[in-house]
């Protein structure tokens, strides 16, 4: 049974180690044909004499790589989780670390959160209007498909100033314009589920003379679960990107957001990168999170999976 098993997990993991290693394998072939212009005008302009092997060498350890290589990447990563302390001790007080990729990313994910939260119930309670009042029908979801027309990038910015005129900073403004974005694919897939239940069986409660809130508790909303927990995956994805996106306007200090701006200011590539990797984590996180939740919660209703 245990080899059956082992041979089970080698042949789950051997497709994804091979698209892995091809990707690692290109992304090294990638980054010293990018980086070899800076080490070739090096050479030129100090006059020195390079093999073939010095070259490539050097196009995978430079301090500012166009490219950085996945090495390089990994360093970054591990010097600045592993390798830092979230709390620091200063001036008698242990204090967070801004050094620590764990704190960025935990002030990403506060936000993140919150908006994600205030998506979900948005988009909840604008589909339980949607499904059951037909103005709303007519008139809400096509503004909800139109609002994510506007590049959040265009509206990112002004949703800033308006609520920074009106006092509210720091972690409310990056909250609702996570919310924003994660607020759409729960009204779809909510609307989706909540008029999933076919005909026969609601002529089967209407015989049962069911009310409509007795339909809606008893066959649409258990209905929509499996929609719920497909679009809450999207939406929490949607959500760390529009955090990520409000931190860049804000000024913000402390995030990912705040840690690819100033990358970019001071073409730190390899800081970037790393930044980008721990979005990656996070959001992949968050994602099994919610899986885990949906089989547990789906098991449980009876669903089949």
């Amino acid at each position: 049974m245990l080899g059956r098993g082992a041979s089970a997990v080698a042949r789950a993991l051997l497709p994804v180690l091979v698209v892995v290693g091809v990707i690692v394998v290109l992304w090294y072939a990638a980054a010293m044909m990018m980086n070899r212009a800076w080490t070739l005008d090096q050479i030129e302009r100090r006059g020195l004499e390079m093999t073939a092997t010095e070259i490539v060498v050097d196009t995978l350890i430079q301090e500012r790589p166009v490219l950085p290589a996945p090495h390089q990447v990994v360093g970054e990563l591990w010097a600045t989780t592993m390798g830092e302390p979230i709390l620091r001790e200063r001036r008698g007080e242990y204090r967070p670390n801004p050094r620590s990729l764990f704190f960025h990313a935990w002030q990403t994910l506060a936000p993140t959160m919150l908006g994600f939260a205030i998506g979900t119930l948005a988009g909840i309670l604008l589909a339980v209007g949607i499904v059951h009042n037909r103005a709303m029908d007519l008139s809400v979801m096509p503004w909800a498909i139109a609002s994510q027309t506007i590049p959040i990038l265009a509206i990112a910015p002004m949703i800033i100033v308006v609520l920074n005129s009106i006092g509210l900073e720091g972690l409310i403004p990056k909250s609702l314009i996570s919310a924003y974005l994660s607020f759409f694919p729960v009204v779809v897939g909510m609307v989706k589920g909540l008029r999933s239940p076919g005909a026969m069986d609601l002529d089967l409660l209407r015989t049962y003379s069911a009310s409509g809130t007795e339909t809606f508790w008893k066959l649409r909303l258990p209905a929509s679960v499996p929609f719920l927990f497909a679009s809450l995956k999207v939406g929490i994805a949607a959500a760390l990107v529009g955090t990520i996106v409000a931190e860049l306007p804000t000024g913000a200090r402390f995030g990912l957001g705040a840690r690819l701006l100033t990358g970019s200011y001071y073409g730190q590539t390899i800081q970037i990168w790393s930044a980008l990797f721990m979005a990656a984590i996070c959001a992949a996180a968050l994602v099994g999170i919610l899986g885990l939740i949906e089989r547990l919660v789906l098991k449980r209703m009876g669903f089949a999976r």
